[in-house]
Order: C-alpha cells, then sequence, then structure tokens
C-alpha cells in the first residue's frame, strides 16, 4: 500500500531529514517561522491545550547567554546557527482552555485546576507538539538539530519563567557542509508493532 503523501514529500519530512549540526548563514526569517506555526498549530493535543510555547533567541547578547547553558558539545552549533528556538511547556495552559475549548470550557477546572495535572498534561502535549514542530521546520525547506543537552534550571532562569519547563533547544536553518552524521539504525517494523 502506498502513502497519500508524495514520496518526494515522504523524503523531505522524514527519510532524507536529518539532524543537522552545521548550517550555512542563510538568515531563518520571522515570515519562515510564522509559516511554520501556521501549519503545525493544526496537530491533536489533547483537549486542545496546545501548551508548545516558542521563544525565539536572535539577538547576539541572548545567543551568548544561551550558549552559557548549553552542554560543551552543543555548543559552537548553537553558536552558529542562523536561529535557535527554545521549546518549552506552559504550565499554565489551562488559563487559555475556555477559548480553545469551547464547547467545554468547565475543564480549565475540572481536570487542571491542580498544579501537577497541569505539569504532566503540558509535558506530554508540548512534546508531541515539538516533534510537529520539527516536521513544520523540515516542511519549509530547513534543517532543525534539536537538542536536550542544556542546564535546564539555568534556562529556565535565562529565558523562561516558574510556569514555563523547558523540552529542548532547536537550532534551525539551511544545512551546511557536513552537516550530517551517519544515520543510525532504526527498529523494524515487526520490533515495534505488536497486534493483539
Amino acid at each position: 500500500m502506498s502513502l497519500a503523501l508524495d514520496p518526494a514529500a515522504q523524503d523531505l519530512l522524514f527519510r532524507e531529514a536529518r539532524t543537522a549540526n552545521t548550517f550555512t548563514d542563510e538568515p531563518v526569517t520571522d515570515e519562515q517561522v510564522q509559516a511554520i506555526y501556521d501549519l503545525v498549530k493544526y496537530g491533536p493535543t489533547a483537549f486542545n491545550q496546545s501548551p508548545l510555547r516558542v521563544t525565539l533567541v536572535r539577538s547576539p547578547e541572548a545567543r551568548e547567554r544561551l550558549v552559557q547553558h548549553m552542554a560543551e558539545g552543543n555548543r559552537p552549533k548553537t553558536s552558529a546557527a542562523p536561529l535557535v528556538a527554545i521549546l518549552s511547556a506552559d504550565n499554565e495552559f489551562h488559563e487559555e482552555l475556555p477559548a480553545l475549548f469551547p464547547h467545554f470550557p468547565q475543564a480549565k477546572d475540572a481536570f487542571f485546576s491542580e498544579r501537577p495535572a497541569r505539569e504532566q498534561a503540558a509535558l506530554l502535549n508540548a512534546a508531541l507538539q515539538a516533534a510537529y514542530f520539527i516536521i513544520g521546520v523540515r516542511a519549509a525547506g530547513l534543517a532543525a538539530g534539536p537538542m536536550t543537552g542544556y542546564d535546564p534550571a539555568g534556562l529556565q532562569k535565562e529565558f523562561l519563567d516558574d510556569d514555563h519547563t523547558p523540552l529542548m533547544v532547536v537550532n534551525i536553518g539551511k544545512p551546511g557542509e557536513d552537516a550530517w552524521f551517519p544515520r543510525s539504525p532504526r527498529l523494524s517494523y515487526e520490533d515495534v508493532v505488536t497486534t493483539v
């Protein structure tokens, strides 16, 4: 059985897409980021809670502050990427639920009045949205370099607040020279899928 998505698009989004480690100096525009968001915002989340928040690191001063919190091996590529996005989970996402889930506005209080429940839901659903974001970057013809090698507490203090939990840092741009590591193996269908 073939997929409905054109094979070239399948390659762009999945088969040929890789985590980039170097980038050209071609800028990533606000218009490109807007187009990425306008595509990926349609990905599903529970109760349409949409807890992902994106902090774009553009200024040299902000980049310098960010690099200080990155793991040693991630510093050079974060310094050189045309654009860096900090993806975080908004633990106060429930405040938007009356607008985002209008057919059941009581969900805000019925399910998410307690902070631990919100944190758990925000983490899961923002991580799901982060995956959509990476696919959106690829759909824009750009490469993404998602990383979790950073000091979470330092990053949160420097760029976020107590209501936002950092998920990952994503370098974004056109891939540069020697951008790719060799592709690692993947599990087979039989290794992953069980029918009961």
